[in-house]
């Protein structure tokens, strides 16, 4: 029927402001699920691996230590920590070189540390390994190891002898390692 102009105009202008206001709360909750969305997966996806196949993998490198700390899934609801400690070290009997066996005199007054330290929350032992210089192990295949080291030690019934000397393992490692004994794997 018969509606002034003026009430026509602000009718109009009042139900495009609505619209507007309606799209740009909807383009912006839509942008902020997606976003939350896509955290999600990231997040998801540096704990279990790009498939989901794969153990959790997580690398704060320290470079002032020179130590990579990757956290590995060790059976159901338990995780292990491992450390990549690639430090050197400075002189001294108490330092490890590479290729030295344990309780060999090191020479030489710099070196790389090179030693890998493996901490499995549901065994009460620290493992330590050293690491090749020229191709560094992979996760899986370190992980292995100390997995069946460890169960050699369970089976053997005969303890094996302790490290002595922990001077030899990085910060990191000390830490990790402090209230449980430390083998050689």
């Amino acid at each position: 029927p018969c509606v002034p102009q003026q009430l026509r105009w602000l009718l109009g202008a009042a139900l495009a402001a609505a619209l507007g206001t309606a799209l740009a709360a909807s383009v912006l909750l839509l942008g902020l699920h997606l976003a939350g969305a896509h955290a999600e997966t990231v997040l998801r996806m540096s704990i279990e691996g790009l498939r989901g196949d794969g153990p959790p993998r997580e690398l704060p490198v320290r470079r002032t230590e020179a130590t990579g700390t990757f956290a590995v899934r060790d059976g159901l609801n338990s995780s292990a920590m491992l450390v990549y400690d690639y430090g050197k070290v400075r002189g001294g009997g108490a330092a490890v070189r590479a290729g030295t066996a344990p309780g060999a005199e090191p020479t030489g007054s710099i070196c790389q540390q090179l030693l890998i330290s493996y901490r499995s929350w549901r065994h009460p032992a620290c493992y330590v390994t050293r690491m090749d210089q020229d191709s560094v192990q992979g996760l899986d295949a370190v992980t292995a190891a100390f997995r069946r080291r460890q169960a050699e030690q369970q089976q053997s019934g005969a303890r094996a002898e302790p490290l002595g000397d922990r001077t030899l393992l990085g910060t990191t490692a000390s830490v990790l390692c402090s209230t449980v004994p430390v083998y050689w794997a």
